[in-house]
């Protein structure tokens, strides 16, 4: 029974280590996966592999033999100062402001031209839900004059 009890215990201590573990890091480091194009166009297939090393956002777009590393990659995390309509949830006798802040990616990178645009991609969009493991990427791209949207996940 205290061998069993053991286990048991040693078992949630790994899980919730694990869980931690998972939490930690850049909200862009890791791999993406999505797509981007214009209206009328069927989407294109985009994957990025970032990395943060405590001061500089790098990767690679579409790894592989033609992958195109990224030029300039940026994240800027605005908070919420009184917006108007926030709501505040009351816990104890603390409040506690449910706006959650808002995270901006500005990511660039020059292509070959094998996707219809020579010349430097460059991708805005917003983070959503940041803080989850369901986050997603969705924003704007330009090439030179083409113009679409993207969704990274």
């Amino acid at each position: 029974m205290k061998g069993a009890r053991l286990s048991l215990v040693a078992a949630l201590v790994l899980a919730l280590a694990v869980a931690a573990a998972a939490q930690e890091g850049h909200p862009l480091t890791g791999t993406w996966y999505g797509e981007f194009g214009t209206a009328g166009s069927p989407p294109r297939d985009l994957t990025l592999v970032m990395k943060w090393d405590g001061q500089k956002i790098t990767g690679l777009a579409n790894p592989g033999p033609d992958a195109v590393p990224l030029q300039a990659a940026t994240l800027d995390v605005t908070f919420a100062v009184n917006p108007p309509g926030r709501v505040l949830v009351s816990i104890g006798t603390e409040s506690k402001d449910t706006v959650p802040p808002k995270f901006t990616v500005r990511l660039e990178m020059d292509s070959p031209g094998k996707t219809g645009c020579a010349g430097r991609y460059v991708f805005e969009g917003a983070i959503q839900n940041p803080l989850a493991s369901n986050r997603k990427i969705v924003g704007t791209w330009t090439c030179g004059n083409a113009k679409g949207e993207f969704s990274l996940q």
